[in-house]
């Protein structure tokens, strides 16, 4: 693996990846963001450039895979892949793996940070506090730990978001495809409609894929609770926007947390940073120190033992049917 370059989507990564990634043999080169499929398919052009270390979401599309020289693996420093065809890559024999659980801890602090915000009104309140309006002592706002919670999706961020909102107090109903075993205290709910009838809080944690895209739309949100909340650390096109604006704005919901949204970088002029109900930050739950470092090094060790002819965790494969690496 002598002289074999390792492309990362960004400008830098953890040092400790980047040590790995030597250690193994491999030189990390760097990219200036945004990237396009222009720019991707000039990098990738070099014979020596072997595999990727994916951060962000640039687009990793059938042209970009076919113009690859020499590439063999794209290791996502996370675990949502919606930019990568996976299709494609798999016909050009390029591996695709994820960091499988590195960032569930982190994403589930920040949607459990978002609900108690929302719940406890924090935003308003910092909002009213600054400009000198003292509280009302009449006006009382809700507990969580009574609440009902809705996880939709339960994967290792949904698993681990359920156990925390579940650990404050709050009855937790579970909405996923998948076969799971079912934890103590905790309710499985089939139909998606039915668990937006019953919960308090709507907390999304599904992938992003041709099912789940909009799949949060006027009709599902005319079935929430009245004073209903939506909290979406996913992937921003899981909800209709504009239904969601919509549904703030005439006070069907109660107020929503978002991470994600449907274009990123999000433009300043949309509605929803109008809604004095409504949170939001900039993608970045998963952006701790803790994450970053474990994000990264699964990435560097799916790069390395891939190259080697090994798998280092066969759970973050997304397409093993490709020849492996060496």
């Amino acid at each position: 693996m002598a002289n074999l370059k390792v492309l990362v989507t960004a400008a830098t990564v953890s040092e400790l990846a980047q040590n790995l990634l030597r250690e193994g043999g491999t030189e990390p080169v760097f990219m200036t963001t945004p990237i396009d499929e222009d720019m991707l398919i000039g990098a990738l052009a070099q014979p020596d450039v072997a595999a990727v270390l994916l951060r962000g979401s640039p687009p990793f599309t059938e042209r970009v895979f076919s113009s690859a020289r020499n590439l063999k693996i794209v290791a996502k420093h996370g675990a949502g892949v919606d930019s990568v065809d996976i299709a494609a890559a798999t016909k050009h024999g390029i591996a695709v793996m994820v960091a499988g659980g590195a960032n569930a801890d982190a994403v589930a602090e920040h949607a459990l940070a978002m609900m108690l915000s929302l719940v406890r009104e924090l935003p308003q309140f910092d909002r009213n506090t600054r400009r000198g309006a003292w509280r009302d002592l009449d006006y009382l706002v809700r507990d969580f730990r009574v609440r009902t919670v809705g996880i939709v999706g339960y994967g290792q961020i949904g698993e681990r978001t359920a156990r925390l909102a579940q650990a404050c107090g709050a009855q937790v109903v579970i909405h996923t495809r998948s076969k799971i075993v079912l934890p103590a205290g905790m309710v499985f709910e089939p139909d998606l409609d039915s668990l937006l009838e019953r919960v308090d809080i709507v907390s999304l944690h599904c992938p992003l894929t041709e099912k789940t895209r909009g799949m949060m739309g006027a009709a599902q949100f005319a079935r929430m609770k009245p004073g209903a909340l939506l909290i979406n650390t996913a992937r921003g096109p899981v909800i209709d926007e504009p239904a969601l604006i919509d549904a703030l704005q005439s006070g069907a919901l109660a107020g929503a947390g978002l991470d994600t949204f449907a274009e990123e970088p999000v433009d300043p002029a949309n509605p929803l940073f109008a809604l004095p109900n409504v949170l939001v930050t900039p993608h970045i739950a998963a952006a701790t120190t803790d994450a970053a470092a474990r994000m990264g090094t699964i990435a560097a060790n799916n790069i390395i033992s891939y190259l080697r002819g090994e798998v280092y965790d066969p759970r973050n494969f997304l397409n093993p049917k490709v020849q492996r690496g060496g």
